[in-house]
């Protein structure tokens, strides 16, 4: 089958690999029918992701069908049209009781990290009863492409832990796919503010038709300045990190209020201060997580309801055989205007 393979930092490959072949009686194979790219897979291919190996095929979304499954699978077999999500859950370890399924014992974000992913015509599923999704007819499938990672990301990791309320001004510092699906789903609590900040004014402008109540373009080095006089120079109630490098998470810092939130969502691969010299007082909440895909189901009803348009997120097509110039395109968005890139096998 071909796969798209990491070789070591800045290195890759579209390849013919072995097909994955059921290993544990709990698994599943499913051949991929689309998949995309993920910026976590840009910071692998930096380095930045220790765990991830060369050698490993890329990758952790998609939806396909299911072509095999093991003896103990009870909720899917061959033939169902699935969703992947981008973390396998075992449901039984302590962590998974705690609907923490990033910190699966035995899974967590392994898809595309410690095993093989879904940047390839099939790949295999752990625990497939507890990380698969049934897709209800009718839907369409490039959208919930989007339920395997970013909008539960976003919604997780950025609305939920950083406590959007209603009436509140929410600062979200990057206008990514991860930032703009922050923006979507914080907007299920009505705050009175959603500002974007970002260097794109492409992705600015986006941000704006996705609902942003203001944007702010930091390339003057003035980001903080502005946003501390939209805000009466009080700040942001909640800070949405989403980019994942020192400046942005420093500004957050710098913007937030007394007893606000900064919610962080970017892969850090470098060290970044915290400044508690001027934050000590501030009874202010710092929170951290991968994503769990606890609202996976949740957000697959807003999709089905139509309250939600997750193809907004979609700007480019690719055949598996065109993924290089998927990543070419996708690594480049600021000149090729990419968010996210639906890839066909």
């Amino acid at each position: 089958m071909k796969a798209l393979v990491y070789q070591g930092p800045g290195k890759k490959s579209l390849e013919d690999r072995p097909k994955p072949d059921i290993t544990a009686s709990t698994d599943a194979i499913v051949r991929v029918t689309k998949t995309t790219i993920c910026g976590t897979d840009l910071h692998i291919l930096k380095g930045d992701v220790a765990t991830c190996q060369p050698g490993r095929i890329l990758g952790h979304e998609g939806v396909g069908i299911i072509e095999k499954v093991g003896a103990a699978v009870s909720a899917f077999k061959p033939g169902d049209h699935v969703l992947i999500s981008c973390v396998s859950a075992c449901g039984k370890c302590v962590y998974c009781r705690k609907q923490m399924f990033s910190h699966c014992t035995t899974g967590g974000w392994i898809l595309g990290n410690s095993i093989d992913g879904t940047q390839a015509e099939f790949v295999r599923i752990p625990y497939a009863d507890t990380s698969l999704y049934p897709i209800p007819d009718g839907a369409d499938e490039e959208a919930l492409v989007m339920l395997s990672d970013i909008l539960p990301t976003g919604f997780e990791c950025g609305v939920l832990n950083g406590k959007v309320q209603p009436g509140f001004t929410v600062a979200i510092v990057g206008a990514g796919p991860i930032g703009l699906a922050a923006l979507l789903t914080a907007q299920f609590y009505s705050p009175a503010e959603i500002i974007m900040i970002d260097l794109d004014d492409n992705r600015l402008e986006v941000a704006k038709r996705f609902g942003a109540t203001a944007t702010v373009n930091s390339h003057d080095g003035k980001a903080v300045e502005t946003i501390l006089k939209m805000t009466g120079e009080r700040g942001v109630d909640t800070a949405i990190e989403a980019v994942g490098i020192p400046a942005t998470f420093e500004m957050c810092e710098k913007i937030i209020a007394p007893g606000g939130t900064i919610a962080n969502i970017g892969v850090h691969g470098t060290k970044v201060a915290l400044h508690l010299e001027r934050l000590w007082d501030r009874n202010l909440t710092i929170t951290t997580r991968l994503v769990d895909t606890v609202s996976t189901p949740m957000l697959l009803k807003v999709l089905q309801s139509h309250k939600l348009d997750a193809k907004l997120l979609i700007t480019h097509h690719f055949k598996l055989d065109g993924i290089l110039d998927a990543y070419e395109t996708f690594g480049h968005a600021a000149d090729t205007r990419a968010l996210k890139v639906i890839i066909e096998a």
